[in-house]
């Protein structure tokens, strides 16, 4: 069965670009929170510690990203039990977990 993927991010740019990760290694783009794999998740939202912590409570894998500059923001991420890294690192590191 092929890994679903969630992806939380307002940026579209972004959105296609994982989409295409995701579909390049032959997982599924879901919508559907309770029903995911993975959730994929831009920083910066309000609540996103919260929403991190209770995916990762529920078993869930995390990999979140944000800007660079907001140090304090990926800390809070590992924090919560995310794999956190800045945008640039992304699309590498959803393959990676894909692909594991």
């Amino acid at each position: 069965m092929a890994k679903r993927v969630l992806l939380a991010t307002r940026d579209l740019l972004f959105r296609s670009k994982l989409s295409g990760v995701v579909a390049a290694a032959g997982a599924a783009v879901s919508r559907d929170e309770a029903a995911c794999d993975l959730a994929v998740l831009e920083l910066g939202g309000p609540g996103a510690a919260e929403r991190i912590g209770e995916l990762v409570r529920r078993g869930i894998p995390v990999l979140a990203y944000g800007s660079h500059v907001q140090v304090e923001l990926l800390r809070a991420a590992r924090e919560a039990g995310a794999t956190a890294v800045p945008n640039s690192q992304v699309e590498e590191r959803l393959r990676d977990l894909l692909n594991t």
